[in-house]
């Protein structure tokens, strides 16, 4: 549950990224962020970082199901067992002198105290465990957020296929329907 973790930008000389405090193995991110980017972000990978990364003040205390709206019909529930939590972000941090905290910005300089690192590329997402290297496998962004990860550190190994699986025979995901206008009330005509 408390395994720190970041979420990052990649740049050309690593990755610039924010703390993440719970909730971070591979299990719990990666269908949250997979399904994240393909039903409520719509693929769109700058808002998705905008929002992950860019915007946050200090950090994230906890991604929240709140990530999960636009998804279809039944993911939350396959994902999280029908729980739903929003996400929250650090507030109120303050130094030991009682001063407020700044921003910290989490680098491959700084990270060594993160469990798990979630770099957002273009082409998917760079999952790294902190207990093997400073690089890992990528998960295309066209992975199916109901495929099984493993949080065994020592599988999530640069060069190695990612530790994951999907169950068989699952039906397409599709995003729900737009909701229809509302419809407003009118009078009949005057006579």
């Amino acid at each position: 549950m408390g395994s720190p973790a970041f979420i990052a930008r990649p740049t050309p000389d690593g990755y610039v990224g924010v703390h993440l405090q719970f909730d971070s193995s591979p299990p719990n991110m990666l269908p949250l962020l997979l399904a994240t980017y393909q039903f409520r972000f719509g693929r769109d990978l700058e808002a998705l970082s905008r929002h992950l990364v860019d915007n946050v003040v200090f950090a994230w205390e906890e991604i929240g199901t709140d990530l999960l709206d636009g998804s279809p019909p039944g993911l939350l529930h396959l994902l999280t067992g029908g729980e739903q939590w929003p996400s929250r972000e650090m507030t109120d941090v303050v130094n030991l002198d009682r001063t407020p905290a700044e921003r910290e910005v989490i680098t491959r300089d700084n990270s060594a105290r993160h469990h798990w690192g979630y770099i957002l590329h273009p082409t998917g997402i760079e999952v790294i465990s902190r207990q093997n290297d400073p690089r890992g496998p990528v998960i295309s962004w066209d992975t199916d957020p109901r495929t099984h990860f493993s949080e065994a550190m020592a599988l999530w190994m640069p060069g190695t296929p990612p530790p994951m699986s999907l169950p068989r025979d699952l039906p397409k995901l599709t995003p729900p329907p737009p909701a229809a206008p509302a419809r407003t009330a009118t009078r009949p005509p005057r006579r």
